[in-house]
C-alpha cells in the first residue's frame, strides 16, 4: 500500500455501489436547506436577467430560435452523446447520478434533463439543447472532483438549464460556425462579429449566475471555491493555497498598469467564461452582499410569481450592475476613464457657470443702458 493512501467502502446508490474514500465516509453529512418553488431569479446576475428578459421581450424572437434550430439538427447532436458517451443513471456512474439527485431536489427540480459524461481529461460541463435540454460533463470532472465540489458543478449546470441559457448558448455556438464560415464576406463578417461580441458578454455573466446556482445546489461555499481552482489548477489541490488564490484575483483585478487593462481586454472580448479566480471574486462578494444566507432563510422569488417580473426594472437592474462595476473597479483603465470623466464633468460645470454670469451680467448691462431699469423692448 501506497503512504497515506485512503482505503475505500462501499455504499448504496439507489441501485448501484459506489466507493468512496474512508475521509469521505468520516466527513460528517452537510444538510442542505430545499430551496421549495425557488425561481432561476434568485441566482440570475443582473446583466444576465437584463439581457434574457430583454430577449424574451422581442417579438418574434421565438421563431427566430425555431428558425436556428430547424438549420441545426438538436437530436442528432444528442444522438452524437448517445452513441459516443455514457448516460448517467442509477446503474452507470451511480455516484454521479446520486450527487445530480441531490443538486436538483435541492433547487426544486422535478425532472431531471438527461446527463452524460464524454471521455476528455479537462474538468468541464456543457447545458444544450432547446426543447429537451441535456448536460454534459467529462470524465476528467468525475475523477478529479469530490462529491462536494461534484454537486457544486451539477447545480450549476442545472442553473443554466433553469435559466434558459441551454438555448441562447447554443445559438451562440452556431453563430460562431457562422462567423467562420462567412469571414470571407467582410460586411457579414463584421456584423456577426458585434452579434457575437455582445451575446459573450452576456454569456460570461450567464457564468456568474450558474455559480450561484452551483453555491445553492451544494450550500457549500469552500467546495464551490475548491471547483474554480481546480478548473485553474487542474485538480491537485494539495499544494494549493484558498488565501493566495484570492490574491490572486485581486491582483488579477486592480494589479499593473493600462498595459495590463489593455491585455486583459484583448483576453476577455473573445471568451465565454470569465477566468477562474474572477469567478471566485465574484462568487465571495455575492456571498458578502448578504444574498446568499437571505435566500437560505427563505426569502428568494418563487417561480409561480415569475409573470409579474417587470422587464422593465430587470433592464434597469441591469444598468445599475454597470455602473457599480464601473464606479467600483480597481482597473487601472476604468481608473483612468473615472478620472477623466469627472474631469469633463467639472469642465463642463465650469464652463455652464461661467456661461450664466456672462449672461446675467450682459442682461444687467441691457437694463442699465436702456434706462436705469426700464422695461425691455419686445
Amino acid at each position: 500500500m501506497l503512504p497515506h493512501a485512503a482505503t475505500t467502502v462501499a455504499t448504496a446508490a439507489e441501485d448501484g455501489v459506489e466507493t468512496m474514500t474512508t475521509d469521505e465516509a468520516n466527513r460528517p453529512v452537510r444538510r442542505r436547506v430545499t430551496l421549495t418553488g425557488i425561481s432561476s431569479r434568485a441566482w440570475e446576475h443582473p446583466a444576465d436577467r437584463g439581457a434574457l428578459s430583454a430577449l424574451r421581450e422581442l417579438r418574434g424572437f421565438d421563431d427566430v430560435v425555431k428558425t436556428f434550430f430547424g438549420m441545426w439538427n438538436e437530436r442528432g447532436f444528442r444522438l452524437s452523446y448517445l452513441a459516443g458517451s455514457i448516460r448517467v443513471d442509477h446503474r452507470q456512474y451511480p455516484r454521479v447520478y446520486q450527487r445530480y439527485t441531490e443538486a436538483a431536489s435541492t433547487l426544486d427540480i422535478a425532472e431531471l434533463p438527461e446527463l452524460f459524461v464524454t471521455q476528455s481529461p479537462v474538468i468541464n460541463g456543457s447545458a444544450i439543447g432547446l426543447d429537451r435540454p441535456f448536460i454534459v460533463i467529462t470524465t476528467g470532472a468525475v475523477e478529479k472532483l469530490d462529491d462536494d465540489e461534484l454537486r457544486a458543478m451539477l447545480g450549476h449546470e442545472l442553473g443554466h438549464v433553469r435559466s434558459g441559457h441551454a438555448v441562447y448558448k447554443t445559438i451562440m455556438m452556431i453563430l460562431t460556425n457562422w462567423a467562420a464560415n462567412l469571414s470571407w464576406i467582410p460586411v457579414g463578417a463584421i456584423a456577426l462579429r458585434a452579434i457575437i461580441a455582445a451575446m459573450l458578454e452576456w454569456w460570461r455573466k450567464a457564468e456568474l449566475s450558474a455559480d450561484r446556482a452551483g453555491l445553492l445546489a451544494g450550500q457549500d461555499p469552500a467546495a464551490s471555491l475548491r471547483l474554480l481552482m481546480k478548473l485553474a489548477g487542474g485538480g491537485d489541490l494539495s499544494q494549493i493555497d484558498t488565501t493566495a488564490f484570492l490574491e490572486q484575483a485581486a491582483e488579477y483585478e486592480g494589479g499593473g498598469d493600462l498595459r495590463d487593462s489593455i491585455h486583459k481586454l484583448g483576453m476577455t472580448a473573445w471568451s465565454t467564461h470569465p477566468f477562474p479566480v474572477a469567478r471566485a471574486a465574484e462568487l465571495r462578494k455575492w456571498i458578502d452582499s448578504g444574498a446568499y444566507a437571505q435566500i437560505l432563510g427563505g426569502d428568494y422569488p418563487h417561480r409561480d410569481s415569475d409573470g409579474d417580473a417587470s422587464v422593465t426594472e430587470d433592464v434597469k437592474a441591469a444598468a445599475r450592475s454597470y455602473r457599480e462595476d464601473f464606479a467600483n473597479s480597481q482597473d487601472p483603465l476604468v481608473g483612468l476613464l473615472r478620472r477623466v470623466g469627472d474631469g469633463a464633468a467639472d469642465m463642463a460645470g465650469t464652463a455652464a457657470g461661467r456661461a450664466m454670469n456672462w449672461a446675467s451680467e450682459a442682461r444687467r448691462r441691457g437694463r442699465a443702458e436702456g434706462g436705469g431699469g426700464g422695461t425691455e423692448a419686445g
